[in-house]
């Protein structure tokens, strides 16, 4: 497994100006902060981005923007779609960008076959020239594959690895038992300290845009086996990931962005946008909390 894919990897979110374009300053500040806060390398275009709400032309802006921000920082192209067309035409285009690799959840919606959807991937990664990250999602994509499911991904040379958006951590640990040369990226930010426990190379994960560095810091004391101490960093985490449920992960996370000067936005609809009451906790609960 190559070293360049182990590490913090922000899942970015996608700034909308007023009048709902992507406001590519922003994002330009959001990736540079992020590379000061100690951050390994981009998940791009994935969930957190609001990959399903923007246009197949918008997720290209987005990858040409991150490249172009942070050329030395390894870069995950999610191109994900239920259109395997769309699929392929954001594939191509993270190639032609200089990615280090693409990653796409699983089509969903129509409750394809495990044959369908492993021909899918097939596809995609065979008719690219940067290697092939599955993004294992069964919450939001409504499919979970098992160890043997994966193990035809994994066994593969086309395929980097794994991004294990899911909290059966017995699942996490037998695939990296199994393939410890792939990579296993830790989704849940809530859960990052599990995941390393039961092998994790790293995270992925959306609450990483304004704290990526208590993330670091967490990797960081799990390796020095200070167990204790990366607890303590996990539970104030935690204590902000559970606010921002109250409000709506996304939501609540944009605001965050725009509390520090962000320029964020609002999610794009059908989301909702955040009381004036739900702001009035996020500055009061988390953004004072975000640099300690």
């Amino acid at each position: 497994m190559q070293e360049k894919f182990k590490g913090i990897f922000t899942a970015l979110l996608t700034p909308f100006d007023e009048n709902n374009k992507i406001n590519e300053k922003a994002l330009e500040a959001l990736v540079k902060h992020n590379v000061n806060m100690g951050a390994d390398g981009f998940y791009v275009c994935g969930s957190t981005a609001e990959a399903f709400l923007l246009t197949t032309e918008e997720r290209k802006q987005v990858m040409e923007i991150v490249k172009a921000t942070a050329p030395e920082k390894t870069l995950i192209a999610h191109i994900g779609s239920i259109s395997e067309d769309e699929a392929h035409t954001l594939a191509d285009h993270a190639n032609a960008l200089g990615y280090d690799a693409i990653s796409s959840v699983a089509p969903f919606y129509y409750k394809f076959s495990f044959n369908e959807i492993k021909d899918y991937y097939f596809r995609l990664a065979e008719g690219s020239s940067i290697p092939m990250l599955v993004y294992h999602f069964p919450a939001f994509s409504g499919v979970n594959m098992g160890i043997s499911e994966m193990a035809k991904f994994l066994s593969d040379d086309k395929f980097v690895g794994l991004k294990f958006t899911s909290n059966d951590f017995f699942m996490l640990e037998q695939c990296k038992a199994a393939f410890p040369d792939k990579v296993v990226y830790n989704g849940f930010d809530e859960m990052f300290l599990c995941g390393l426990s039961m092998g994790a190379d790293g995270g992925v994960g959306s609450t990483y845009n304004f704290m990526a560095d208590k993330f670091v810091k967490i990797r960081a004391l799990f390796a020095e086996s200070k167990i204790a101490e990366a607890q303590e960093l996990q539970k104030e985490v935690n204590r902000i990931i559970a606010i921002l449920c109250k409000v709506g992960v996304m939501q609540a996370e944009k605001e965050v962005l725009n509390q520090i000067g962000m320029n964020f936005g609002t999610c794009r609809k059908p989301f909702s946008v955040p009381t004036d009451e739900e702001k009035a906790l996020i500055a009061k609960e988390i953004v004072p909390y975000i640099y300690k």
